[in-house]
């Protein structure tokens, strides 16, 4: 932020040490519509708008500065562009005129470049120098010389301000940072943000340009530095705020032509809680990039209606769907809604299997009905829903010779004391690596994550058949590799029975008896924690009920009292209406009276005469 000399008002200013633009690209970069990548495909910057829209939001002015070497980095040149609307507006231009004065670099000297003629040069000086902050040539000159050998510098400047009449822009919160106004701002999640760090980044971007800033790119290069009013950016990584990661590979789907333009590219999606989730903060969404560059910051999918999904946040760069003109969004396409609908099944298989972890009650394993009819629905209204194809793939899930008796023996242990044994059995866990039931009938499992959900004693001497055969259990999905795939495959390894024995059953144990007690008490334990929590809402609501009958109450009798009121004014009015006619009777008389009188007097005056 600088100031305006003139006026004493506040600029913007933007620099930067690059390659700087010669006098031909300055006039491209202040002509509307004019891009030089319009002709390459999947390239950011392809509408020729940006630098004029983003300019113009923030002020009703700018003007630049660029100074470039040249090809052969002899040719210096420097240029000086002037978009004003304060101009256009105060001159009633009909067109769009930038003026623009351009210098070459000859001996040790800058020389202008006049295009047409000397009077057309001086013109444009004056005219630049009139609607600029600056007051002479020279005083346009000197902002050459605060940049090196080549770069850029923009200045905005008559800055927008709200309806109350303050600045949009806050330079005054913090020195080092350039703040929002408004309803982007909201001094709950600042105050949220001090006390939970891990979540700043989520309750500040839509405030803070350091904040946004952080995060705009999902790398960068030890060499690139951004600087805001004079502090380094420092740059973050959102995974850095997760905890109990996973990496799930997402592959876009051919288009509805067949054309296989994403078939080479895919997304790795970084999926995990944020750090402050223990404390039940509502962040939740994923960062999308798009060619390293932030489209899409905390993405909202999942809007449920309770706290489901709280807490869960992603990461993934998907370069095969379109960002919109404005980068502030993406293409409204097939592409980017069969994304939208696996985003939204990541989050959901995600957090119903790890929620419990964060202190939310556990979510049964099996779905209920509704769910399941729900999930159902999601399914087909997504795009990438093909009725022949889910039916293709259930069946193949589980080849018929692995399907589990129906009148399955029992297991002498005391975790699965009146369970069937099920090859499919579901794992809660997010742990990596396949399962195998080996000839001691004990789940081996070589995952990362979490514990076996239907685990089986590895030490049970009593369930040890002999020619027992091996299964191996391994994950698959056709559309993404997930560490903790809902399906499962079940293969049957090569040299092995080809049917499972009966295990052998023996009495049950007093520890055995002891520890399935313990078990049904802990379920009784947080049954009654659920049951309290329950009293404790419907508590709640009736105290809820009883203010807001308490309040309906309150305004029936301010109803009663404004009907007497409007009553008694009512035959106020009328008392009123009754005098004035009155009065106006009166009135009427005496004024016929004063006629009649009048009349009399004009004839005695002419009987005189």
């Amino acid at each position: 932020m600088i100031q305006n000399r003139k006026d004493g008002s506040k600029m913007i200013l933007i620099e930067d040490n690059g390659g700087g633009m010669n006098p031909e690209k300055m006039r491209h970069c202040m002509s509307l519509g004019y891009s030089a990548k319009s002709k390459l495909a999947d390239t950011i910057g392809q509408y020729g708008n940006g630098f004029k829209t983003s300019t113009m939001r923030l002020g009703a002015d700018v003007i630049v500065f660029s100074r470039c070497l040249g090809k052969d980095g002899k040719s210096s040149t420097q240029s000086i562009g002037l978009l004003s609307y304060t101009f256009l507006k105060s001159t009633g231009k009909e067109d769009i005129v930038v003026p623009m004065l351009d210098y070459e670099r000859r001996d040790s000297e800058w020389c202008p470049i006049t295009r047409s003629s000397v009077s057309d040069w001086e013109k444009n000086v004056e005219t630049v120098v009139q609607w600029s902050p600056y007051a002479t040539e020279e005083e346009l000159l000197c902002q050459f010389n605060l940049m090196k050998k080549h770069g850029t510098r923009i200045i905005i400047y008559n800055l927008w301000e709200d309806d109350e009449g303050m600045l949009e822009l806050d330079f005054d919160t913090d020195p080092h940072d350039i703040q929002l106004r408004g309803v982007n701002r909201d001094d709950k999640n600042i105050v949220m943000a001090s006390q939970f760090p891990n979540s700043r980044h989520y309750l500040t971007y839509k405030h803070s340009l350091r904040s946004y800033a952080s995060i705009l790119y999902l790398k960068i290069s030890h060499e690139f530095r951004i600087i805001l009013r004079g502090k380094d950016v420092e740059h973050h990584n959102i995974v850095n705020d997760m905890m109990q990661t996973e990496k799930i590979t997402y592959r876009p789907k051919e288009a509805a032509d067949g054309c296989a333009k994403y078939s080479n590219l895919s997304a790795v999606v970084t999926i995990g809680f944020v750090k402050d989730a223990k404390h039940h903060v509502d962040v939740q969404g994923f960062n999308v990039y798009h060619k390293n560059r932030l489209i899409k910051p905390f993405w909202r999918i999942w809007n449920a209606a309770g706290s489901d999904g709280r807490g869960v946040i992603g990461v993934l760069e998907a370069n095969f769907v379109e960002p919109a003109h404005d980068k502030q969004g993406f293409e409204r396409t097939t592409v980017l809604s069969r994304l939208e609908a696996r985003l939204l099944h990541m989050q959901k298989d995600y957090w119903r299997s790890k929620c419990h972890k964060i202190g939310y009650a556990k979510r049964q394993g099996r779905k209920s009905a509704k769910d399941t009819e729900k999930d159902t629905e999601d399914r087909e209204s997504s795009p990438e829903f093909d009725p022949k194809g889910s039916a293709s793939s259930r069946k193949r899930t589980v080849p018929s010779s692995f399907k589990t008796p129906t009148a399955a023996p029992r297991f002498n242990t005391p975790t699965a004391a009146s369970e069937k044994f099920n090859p499919r059995s579901n794992v809660n866990g997010g742990g990596k690596g396949s399962v195998k039931v080996s000839k001691d009938i004990g789940y081996k499992s070589s995952e990362k994550g979490g514990k076996l959900g239907n685990s089986f004693s590895k030490s049970n001497k009593r369930a040890k058949p002999q020619g027992a055969r091996a299964v191996e259990v391994t994950n698959s999905d056709d559309d993404y590799d997930c560490d903790s795939s809902p399906e499962r495959n079940v293969t049957e390894l090569p040299g092995k029975s080809s049917e499972l024995p009966k295990p052998q059953s023996g009495p049950r144990t007093l520890s055995q008896l002891e520890q399935e007690n313990n078990e049904l008490r802990e379920r009784l334990d947080k049954k009654e924690e659920v049951f309290l929590l329950l009293q404790k809402d419907l508590r709640r609501e009736r105290e809820l009920r009883k203010t807001l009958e308490a309040e309906v109450e309150t305004l029936k009798n301010k109803l009663k009292e404004m009907d007497k009121e409007q009553a008694s004014l009512i035959d106020v009015f009328a008392e009123d209406r009754d005098r004035r006619d009155k009065e106006e009777e009166n009135l009427r008389i005496k004024l016929e009276e004063a006629s009649n009188t009048i009349q009399k007097l004009i004839d005695g005056k002419a009987r005189g005469r």
